[in-house]
């Protein structure tokens, strides 16, 4: 536990952290001629305690994203009492999916149909509604996933036609992560362009699918000149991470 000279230093330099981030923020959407509040801040508190957590919710901070269920559960459970919207960002196992689908309000990974059953299925047995948001992979060929997880694109409207007649799930839209390899490698508005070409592709048949989640610490820029509503962003927040074991 940290003493109270500890908190008030780590509630002071996150209070920091956020305001350069508001900063580049707002500064990104006036350069795209767009209104601040288009883009949506998710922080991603992976590898960070629930104190930290507690600590961005009183700088105002409503939605974070963890990537491990084995961290990102006890971590919710921590901060039950708060009012925040948790995202889970990373590859996800059916066998998490139970865990996951307890207190993720959105899932931004979903990228294969047997995940989908299994998402839809805890999320009827746990009563709760799970906005899912389809993973592109922009490295991958068709029928094939990527290095980091994701649907290839030519996969998008058949696995959204599953999200979307899945009890439980609400197809909230598109998530990409900056590919390493491939065409768009390095090219990161590129890559963020032609997700949002496949985004518009996508509310063409799914009006009410209007996320797009793009961009982190290194490229929210990109991502809002792009178009996206939502930038997940946590070194540029919260520190360099620690190394894991």
């Amino acid at each position: 536990m940290r003493d109270e000279q500890d908190t008030v230093g780590r509630k002071s330099e996150l209070a920091a952290n956020l305001a350069t981030v508001e900063r580049r923020i707002a500064a990104a959407c006036a350069a795209a001629g767009r209104k601040r509040e288009e883009v949506t801040l998710i922080v991603v508190t992976k590898t960070y305690p629930a104190s930290d957590v507690r600590l961005l919710h009183e700088l105002g901070v409503r939605q974070v994203a963890e990537n491990r269920d084995q961290d990102a559960a006890p971590k919710a459970a921590a901060c039950e009492d708060l009012s925040l919207t948790w995202h889970f960002v990373g590859q996800l196992q059916t066998n998490k999916v139970r865990s996951v689908a307890s207190y993720a309000d959105v899932v931004q990974s979903v990228d294969r149909a047997k995940l989908v059953s299994a998402l839809s299925a805890a999320a009827v047995r746990t009563e709760r509604e799970v906005g899912c948001l389809l993973q592109v992979a922009l490295d991958a060929e068709s029928g094939e996933r990527g290095a980091r997880g994701g649907v290839a694109p030519d996969g998008i409207e058949e696995l959204a036609a599953a999200v979307a007649g899945a009890p439980g799930l609400r197809l909230d839209g598109l998530m990409t992560v900056a590919p390493l390899a491939g065409r768009y490698a390095g090219r990161q508005r590129a890559a963020f362009d032609r997700l949002l070409e496949l985004a518009s592709r996508l509310r063409a048949d799914h009006p009410a699918a209007n996320m797009v989640s793009a961009g982190m610490s290194a490229d929210l820029e990109d991502a809002v000149a792009a178009g996206a509503t939502h930038v997940r962003v946590g070194t540029a927040v919260l520190g360099v991470r620690p190394r894991l074991g």
